[in-house]
């Protein structure tokens, strides 16, 4: 199973970027991405994330991740067309203000959506929450929250997995086409999902007190993270498409 936050070596320019300015490129994105107002840039930068995600080979996780969303994208856009009934009809119920306004949310989700994969998947967790910390001067205890919270995504997904293979072969059948069904099957998984989470939660807290978690500083890391001449680069076409979303 790929998962999309697997970190995935390589020795592209977005692997060389300080992880800070990684995320601060990907947040640039995204907030392009809500300000602009222009389908043509909504294109424009989704384009700009695929060919980033094609050169630094990591278009397995966006495309693992885009199963997920393009579901969700269609059902937003039936609701609009749906919900709004301003405009001229083109085809039933849709007319061309809710197939516009559609079309604006869809292309907006995926904007929003894609452009922490490739920053997060070239990036190991420990060096962005070190370069957090180092760079940002956000607390370790933060920084280490957050970067743990992404690294049991695919473990829990795994835990999951595993749960649901013993209970298919005890004869549980969880491909029903019937959606309320699979969700009542589903539920009493949460249980035994539950038990084991905060069984590893316990024990991965108690492994950080033990390695001395409340006595790290801003300088207890012995790698150091400083912005370079391409970290300063990046982070100018990061305040160009933040401008650009604020102009179209």
């Amino acid at each position: 199973m790929v998962s999309i936050i697997d970190y995935v070596p390589g020795d592209t320019i977005l692997h060389r970027l300080n992880p800070v300015t990684k995320i601060a490129l990907a947040a640039g994105v995204i907030a392009a991405s809500l300000l602009a107002d222009s389908p043509i840039l909504l294109i424009a930068l989704l384009a700009l994330t695929l060919a980033v995600s094609a050169a630094v080979h990591v278009m397995r996780q966006v495309g693992s991740f885009l199963k997920l969303l393009i579901p969700l994208a269609v059902i937003m856009f039936l609701m609009q067309t749906i919900l709004m009934r301003e405009g001229r009809t083109v085809f039933l119920f849709m007319t061309d203000r809710g197939i516009e306004l559609g079309g604006m949310v869809c292309l907006r989700l995926l904007c929003l959506a894609l452009p922490l994969i490739p920053a997060l998947v070239t990036t190991q967790l420990t060096d962005l929450a070190n370069a957090c910390v180092e760079v940002l001067h956000v607390p370790y205890k933060y920084a280490f929250t957050f970067t743990t919270a992404l690294r049991f995504v695919p473990v829990f997904s795994q835990e999951m997995n595993a749960i649901m293979e013993a209970q298919t072969a005890r004869g549980v059948e969880y491909d029903t086409p019937n959606p309320l069904k699979k969700i009542r099957l589903m539920l009493p998984l949460c249980v035994p999902l539950l038990i084991s989470s905060v069984g590893k939660t316990d024990a991965t807290a108690l492994a950080a007190e033990e390695r001395g978690f409340y006595l790290r500083t801003r300088a207890s890391a012995f790698k150091r993270y400083p912005l370079r001449g391409i970290d300063f680069a990046a982070l100018v076409i990061c305040v160009a498409l933040v401008v650009l979303g604020v102009v179209f």
